[in-house]
């Protein structure tokens, strides 16, 4: 299994991205990793299973990353065997005019998966500190009667979104929800490397966006930005994961151990029925056995 306390950003710790390897993979080989997601995913079937029928908590997923870091993949080979009625995706875009006239995580809150569910956020009311803190033009749409220039989004602006964003993690969790954070880092020249194929194979071409060229100018900011966030927000009841994004097949794996780990430590068990319903049970097949 990954070395899972390796990849945690740790509660109240301040990061450095440079202290974590893009290209780590531990003790893992690239020969071994379908084999290895194989069994992981299998074991992700079953255990959604019983989170299914235990109705006790619900599972919040959140995925961040810089572009072509690999977060599709990532959702499309590790949840590949789960049941699809027990998970939903949701991917945060651009927020509408409807969106930015309620608070910043209004639209966050709707998306939230319930009992017995697994949400995914990739891209999440995290990009309300990551590309807002690059470009803090865009808060001025929130029209936030607080700010009304530029000059007003200060550190103490950040800190309270930071304080913002734990507090609504601690009350969703404090009723049921479990919160896993990955933040898949990225190397910037890997990054540089998939961006040229997307742009020289033609039937990846449509994943490329000229848009991408322009942020990675902001590299550093964002590196920034994510060290910032990632120190802020890493809590006990929603930590952060920073994983080795250079090879997406570890990536994969560490992804699916640290989903099963979390799962392991609920402890859920499948609902036993009360005497009433058990007999009801015996009742049912009596009847069909005798039709």
């Amino acid at each position: 299994m990954v070395e899972i306390d390796k990849l945690c950003a740790g509660a109240g710790k301040k990061i450095s991205l440079k202290d974590y390897d893009p290209k780590y993979t531990g003790e893992y080989k690239e020969k071994d990793a379908k084999k290895k997601l194989k069994k992981n995913i299998d074991k992700l079937d079953d255990l959604q299973y019983t989170f299914y029928a235990s109705d006790s908590h619900s599972l919040l997923i959140v995925l961040q990353a810089m572009d072509a870091a690999g977060k599709d993949g990532a959702i499309r080979h590790v949840m590949s065997g789960i049941n699809p009625q027990g998970c939903a995706i949701h991917n945060f875009r651009s927020p509408s005019k409807i969106e930015l006239d309620h608070d910043f995580l209004w639209r966050h809150y709707l998306k939230l998966p319930e009992r017995g569910q697994i949400g995914i956020f990739n891209r999440s009311h995290y990009e309300n500190v990551l590309v807002t803190k690059v470009h803090p033009e865009y808060i001025l749409g929130e029209q936030l009667p607080s700010v009304k220039s530029l000059n007003d989004i200060n550190d103490q602006f950040w800190m309270d979104r930071y304080e913002q964003i734990n507090n609504f993690e601690k009350t969703i969790h404090q009723n049921g929800t479990v919160i896993i954070k990955f933040f898949l880092h990225l190397s910037k020249e890997e990054q540089k490397n998939r961006f040229l194929d997307r742009i020289n194979e033609p039937d990846k071409n449509w994943k490329f966006s000229y848009g991408d060229i322009e942020e990675r100018e902001h590299w550093d900011e964002y590196q920034n930005a994510f060290e910032q966030a990632i120190s802020n927000t890493s809590t006990k009841y929603a930590p952060w994961y920073v994983i080795p994004a250079d090879n997406k097949w570890f990536s994969r794996i560490a992804i699916s151990d640290i989903i099963i780990d979390t799962l392991k430590s609920l402890d859920l068990k499948i609902p036993e029925l009360e005497a009433k319903e058990k007999a009801k049970l015996e009742k049912a097949k009596n009847i069909l056995l005798n039709e």
